[in-house]
């Protein structure tokens, strides 16, 4: 399986309507500021573990609004299994290895960093 880099998979997920309607308002980039991107970066790690790493917690719907990570996951699909599945093909029925949650983590760390215009 190709691997894309993290803008590539940006690039190709800005392609979807859907998934560019997506964006931090004022008050998810204070939260940014103020917290830290290393703080944001831990928050991302605990959500994917506590709701993506094992595909039976798969059971809630991620949160459309209480935190950047969560805006983040539905701009970057990483907010379910089944959206895992269909634009990184993690398969949904696949406990996920440490690379997998790093690549995910990845992603929405890149798509934090784009809205905050932070260069990497």
């Amino acid at each position: 399986m190709r691997m894309e880099t993290g803008s590539n998979k940006l690039v190709q997920l800005n392609r979807s309507k859907f998934r560019r309607s997506f964006c931090l308002n004022y008050i998810d980039k204070q939260n940014v500021r103020e917290t830290g991107l290393d703080r944001i970066m831990a928050d991302a790690y605990s959500f994917v573990n506590q709701r993506l790493k094992n595909p039976s917690n798969d059971t809630r719907i991620t949160p459309y609004r209480g935190h950047p990570v969560f805006i983040a996951q539905h701009a970057t699909a990483t907010c379910c299994r089944k959206c895992l599945w269909k634009w990184h093909r993690i398969p949904e029925f696949k406990v996920l290895d440490e690379d997998d949650i790093n690549r995910v983590v990845g992603i929405i760390m890149s798509w934090i960093r784009n809205e905050m215009n932070y260069l990497r």
